[in-house]
């Protein structure tokens, strides 16, 4: 059984700023009523999942900024393989009905946590082409609208996605 580190109060502060800072910039309001929506809707969603992104308590802060600037260089790279995918699957609307070959494909990751998982089925499911439609364990079941999709789903989003939360080098 997994052991959880006691609630924080720091990270759930750090994790309500976070929220309420990605508030302020996609509201674009900033007059007392929406600012108030902002703070009650950022408290609530903090009360709720403060510990989905921050599970381990124990992990320092330097550690966690090292996994933010790896985390925003793979938001970099994932934003570019939606662009190139976006070209294939509209590449695909444009060819012939026999082009489409629709398929469930079986993949199996080795990442550990269930964020690492989420993280990946997220990102599969963002990239046009594929959808997630399933998890079970280690095994991922993975709509793809053609071969080339699934060619697609070849380990790279996963290795990735470890090298963000693994150790930093010292």
């Amino acid at each position: 059984m997994e052991t959880r580190s006691p609630r924080n109060p720091f990270y759930a502060v750090l994790f309500f700023a976070v929220l309420l800072a990605i508030w302020v910039v996609f509201s674009g309001l900033l007059d007392p009523f929406h600012l108030t929506l902002g703070i009650i809707s950022c408290g609530i969603v903090t009360w709720l999942s403060s510990d989905l992104l921050f599970d381990d308590r124990s992990v320092p802060l330097r550690r966690r900024a090292v996994q933010a600037w790896r985390l925003c260089h793979y938001v970099v790279w994932l934003t570019w393989q939606i662009v190139l995918s976006n070209i294939a699957v509209l590449k695909l609307a444009f060819s012939p009905r026999s082009a489409l070959q629709p398929q469930i494909v079986r993949h199996r990751t080795a990442l550990k946590t269930d964020f690492e998982k989420f993280l990946l089925a997220n990102s599969i499911t963002l990239t046009p082409g594929t959808v997630t439609i399933k998890i079970l364990g280690d095994t991922f079941y993975i709509h793809a609208i053609d071969d080339a999709s699934a060619a697609g789903l070849n380990g790279e989003m996963d290795r990735r996605i470890a090298r963000i939360f693994e150790e930093p080098a010292s």
